[in-house]
């Protein structure tokens, strides 16, 4: 008995006597793909679809209002300055006129004789004044009738092309309404497109542009930018950019083209990130983590973020040329966390 305590007892102190079991290594850093930002420069561009016109189109009309009589052109039409393109009915025109010639001569011959009774003393110079404004009143409805029988025709104010035909020989049409809309040639042509708040605020005047249009088999046509509207169209929210086009025989106005201006207005910089290294992207902003190389960790960090194109996610603010950010395993990712850079950096 004895002897198997002791047993034990030798047992027992053999395993006290046992050191500690040796942790296992630490868990190395997580290897993570990364990109520096601005790494490839390039020009900003914007881009949109737009349609040709001719930059100066305008809508005619009669300054009164009758019935059409003649109208001697059609969709398509080249016209010279001057030429008579539509003509009203001038039955009513030259009536009012006949009535406004007899009311002045009527008038005349009162303010004459109301002149010789106020030489003699019969009437008093009131009445001499009422007499002389009517005169004046009937002479100037003269001048209005005169107006009028001058404008029942509507005359091309320049050699152009007719690009719309809105009425017909026959129609009563009231003052002011759109008969012809005329495109004029010396205007020259423009490439007419929409763009976003965001995009025109990169552009400026003068900016150049490479348009291919369809229909010049994607010929590459080379313009500029001559004017930026001041102001959204209510409808679309867009403004409208005018692109001067070269002169070509081949140009007409409707067809469709594709523009790429090059940027240099506000946010003109081109940078941008691989869609890969954004994420938790909302109302124009996102989030990345980017890279300290010289204490191998990551940061998160929000960006402000533009469109997508080739080349990237466009940003805006919030991160600078020459940065890195970090491509894989973003969604395990924490702040401060330290990696182990793969990549160019290596």
């Amino acid at each position: 008995m004895r002897g198997r305590i002791v047993v034990s007892v030798c047992l027992l102190l053999a395993a006290c006597g046992k050191a500690a079991p040796e942790q296992g290594p630490a868990p190395s850093a997580p290897q993570v793909r990364i990109a520096q930002v601005g790494g490839t420069p390039g020009v900003a561009t914007v881009s949109g679809v737009g349609t040709v016109a001719l930059r100066r189109e305008t809508s005619l009309g009669f300054t009164s209002a009758g019935r059409i009589e003649r109208l001697g052109v059609n969709e398509g039409d080249t016209v010279r300055r001057g030429q008579i393109l539509a003509a009203l009915d001038t039955t009513t025109v030259a009536a009012d006129l006949t009535r406004a010639t007899a009311e002045r001569e009527r008038a005349r011959a009162e303010y004459a004789r109301s002149d010789g009774l106020m030489k003699q003393g019969w009437i008093t110079r009131p009445r001499l004044e009422s007499a002389r404004a009517a005169l004046l009143a009937a002479e100037a409805q003269v001048r209005a009738a005169g107006f009028q029988r001058a404008n029942a025709t509507i005359a091309a104010p320049g050699p152009g092309t007719v690009l719309a035909r809105l009425a017909e020989p026959g129609q009563v049409v009231a003052a002011g309404t759109p008969v012809l809309v005329i495109g004029e040639e010396a205007s020259g042509y423009i490439l007419r497109l929409p763009l976003s708040d965001r995009d025109v605020a990169r552009l400026t005047l003068g900016a150049p542009a490479r348009i291919t249009l369809a229909a010049l088999n994607d010929d590459v046509i080379v313009g500029r930018v001559i004017e930026i509207a001041g102001r959204a169209d209510k409808a679309t929210g867009t403004f409208a950019v005018e692109i001067a086009l070269p002169d070509d025989k081949r140009l007409r106005s409707g067809q469709i083209g594709n523009a790429t201006i090059t940027a240099s207005g506000v946010g003109a910089t081109a940078l941008a990130v691989p869609p890969s290294a954004v994420f938790g992207p909302r109302a124009g902003e996102a989030l990345v983590y980017v890279v300290d190389l010289a204490a191998s960790r990551v940061h998160l960090r929000k960006i402000h973020i533009g469109e997508a194109n080739d080349e990237g996610i466009r940003v805006t603010s919030g991160i600078k040329p020459g940065e890195w950010v970090a491509l894989s395993r973003v969604d395990r990712l924490t702040d401060g966390m330290k990696i182990a850079p793969l990549g160019p950096a290596q």
